[in-house]
């Protein structure tokens, strides 16, 4: 009977630790996660319910019904259908943007911190010379000297230009974390590398790395969409930015389309709004004094956290 309450003890004291370790469900984490999840949705489950973007009709510029959602384009393309493809060609270069930024910033900033030594002498150098590198104009003439681009070269070029800001962020943070007692205690207890590695610094840093990841995809998404408005964008494929690159084109702000230029620029906005709120929460994770004046704040305006 001892050990069965010693048991129970032990499993409700661990059971408040547990829920304290999860990422807390704040209102703005809601909506940038209800926001974010129905775009993408619309991506990949979008382009499967349409018709061809690219079919050409005899009905050009017509307004929202008549059997087109959000009407059609000057030359008779189904703007819906095209917003479908658009979305899911985005969110594939945002996503490309944010796994090469993943890897690259993680082998240059944390594994450089972590070795030490000639090492991460080498690895910060070049870390810097990327980082002073000027990013537009380098995607802009890398772009220009491509003929026929794909959305995978421009997520590439893209990703080459951003990961340098992510790898000395967590540079830093990896050479404070490297200090700490429970680091230096599995390294004199003969610890392998590679397992103080991954398993006592790594854990650490899940949250810093899901916000350079979402601050990555905001920027390629964002970066793509700069890109294709100057014409530099990928070739043959549909894109937010190549939609408004397309409407620019057709006038269609002149000829009062709204329908054809609004929809691929309120999608920029609300999934940007969503990953930036989904990036504050992650933001108060990282650092509880910005969570500690979130709830001052909310407390300020008797609102219930």
């Amino acid at each position: 009977m001892a050990i069965t309450t010693e048991g129970a003890a032990a499993v409700e004291e661990s059971a408040p630790v547990r829920r304290r370790s999860l990422p807390p469900m704040t209102l703005k984490l809601a909506v940038g996660l209800t926001i974010a999840g129905l775009i993408i949705g619309f991506g990949v489950l979008g382009p499967l319910l349409v018709g061809n973007p690219s079919t050409v009709r005899d009905i050009g510029l017509t307004g929202p019904g008549n059997g087109f959602v959000l009407g059609t384009t000057q030359s008779g393309q189904d703007v819906f259908a095209q917003l479908a493809h658009a979305t899911r060609g985005s969110l594939i270069i945002g996503v490309v943007v944010g796994a090469i930024t993943l890897l690259l910033s993680a082998f240059f900033g944390v594994v450089g911190a972590f070795l030490g030594g000639w090492a991460d002498e080498a690895f910060s150098l070049f870390t810097n010379i990327m980082l002073v590198i000027p990013g537009l104009p380098l995607v802009i003439v890398i772009s220009s000297y491509v003929p026929n681009k794909s959305i995978w070269l421009v997520a590439a070029v893209l990703a080459i230009t951003s990961w340098a800001g992510s790898a000395r962020v967590l540079r830093g943070f990896t050479l404070s974390v490297r200090s700490r007692d429970y680091v230096l205690a599995a390294r004199i207890s003969g610890e392998k590398r590679w397992r103080i590695l991954l398993v006592e610094i790594l854990p650490n840093l899940i949250p810093l790395l899901a916000s350079q990841v979402v601050f990555a995809i905001i920027f390629a998404i964002l970066g793509e969409a700069g890109l294709s408005f100057l014409g530099l964008g990928a070739s043959g494929s549909f894109t937010w930015g190549t939609m408004l690159f397309y409407a620019q084109n057709g006038l269609a702000i002149r000829l009062g389309a709204w329908w054809w230029f609004a929809p691929p620029g309120l999608a920029i906005a609300l999934f940007g709004a969503a990953l930036s709120l989904i990036n504050f929460s992650i933001d108060e994770i990282i650092n509880p004094k910005l969570r500690s004046q979130t709830r001052a704040e909310r407390n300020k305006w008797s609102v219930k956290s």
